[in-house]
């Protein structure tokens, strides 16, 4: 398994989206040291990390200092970067150009550009689409993140993604975070497998949890916290996200078919969006007993 992590430089975010998974109990302000940021990349370089993904805040509002990370990576150790941004530095081509191109010459990999009803509520879809032509100018691999509810109503925005010619993909908006009160609408949906790659996520406070999207909501059994770098080292905290039984199964087996061994019935399971129904499962302090003392017997039986 190729390692690779979401890495949270800074809560601060200059937008506050309905749809952020992110809750609003979690200071905006928290912000890595530039050079302990360095020190934590070094770590990762040598723990054989290949890929970090800068994200967690907007991390552009520090341009200068993530270029920095970025350069660190390209130069010093060859690590693949993305940085996922909400495009407000692309208020006009040039502007955008400015960005990409210090961006690229320092050796970044891809641009993740966020794109939603919700975003461009804040975030006009024009710098979106600044952004992404920058992109296709100047040689830097990009992609846009529509996130959708699949209701009608991003109908029009997904049309102005098609009439662009722009690189997209939709992506499910999670629950989660200010979204958690957000009205589900019915799922229309084969059974699916539901793996989950399950990227580590490294944020400011240099905890890392196992997973990149809502796990470090999953407050009332911290099931995919994996601890502080105060206390442990990168390497040591992969290797408990490597080898944790339930998290490989979540990897391989899926989350539908372990909420089937949990007892949920398939027209059930189809009911919920992925991070929920993982909520579901391992946020609730009896089920998640249940399904670590079957980790390493009634689920390894479960596969096909």
């Amino acid at each position: 398994m190729m390692r690779k992590t979401a890495f949270g430089y800074s809560t601060r975010c200059n937008i506050r989206c309905e749809h952020c998974v992110a809750a609003d109990a979690i200071p905006d302000n928290l912000k890595m040291e530039l050079d302990q940021a360095k020190e934590i990349i070094a770590e990762m370089a040598a723990a054989h990390i290949l890929g970090i993904s800068f994200t967690a805040g907007e991390p552009l509002i520090y341009l200068d200092e993530i270029t920095e990370l970025i350069k660190l990576c390209h130069q010093e150790y060859g690590i693949y970067t993305r940085i996922v941004t909400n495009s407000f530095w692309a208020r006009t081509p040039e502007l955008a150009d400015n960005c990409i191109v210090q961006l690229k010459e320092n050796g970044l990999s891809q641009l993740r550009l966020s794109y939603s009803r919700w975003h461009q509520k804040n975030i006009a879809r024009q710098n979106v689409l600044n952004a992404a032509q920058g992109c296709q100018k100047n040689g830097l691999d990009y992609f846009i993140s529509f996130v959708t509810d699949f209701s009608q109503q991003d109908d029009a925005c997904e049309q102005y993604l098609r009439d662009h010619d722009l690189i997209y993909f939709p992506e499910p908006v999670i629950f989660a975070g200010r979204a958690e009160s957000f009205d589900r609408l019915p799922i229309h949906t084969d059974y699916q497998e539901n793996c989950c790659l399950m990227n580590p996520y490294l944020a400011p406070s240099l905890d890392m949890y196992g997973c990149c999207d809502a796990g470090s909501h999953f407050t009332r059994t911290n099931f995919f916290h994996l601890g502080n770098l105060k206390d442990s080292s990168i390497e040591q905290l992969l290797q408990k996200s490597e080898t944790n039984s339930l998290y490989n199964h979540i990897r391989t087996l899926g989350i539908t078919a372990i909420a089937s061994f949990a007892g949920f019935k398939a027209r059930e399971i189809i009911q919920y969006r992925k991070c929920e129904l993982c909520e579901k499962l391992f946020n609730s302090p009896d089920m998640l007993a249940m399904l670590q003392r079957e980790a390493h017997s009634g689920l390894n039986a479960r596969y096909r």
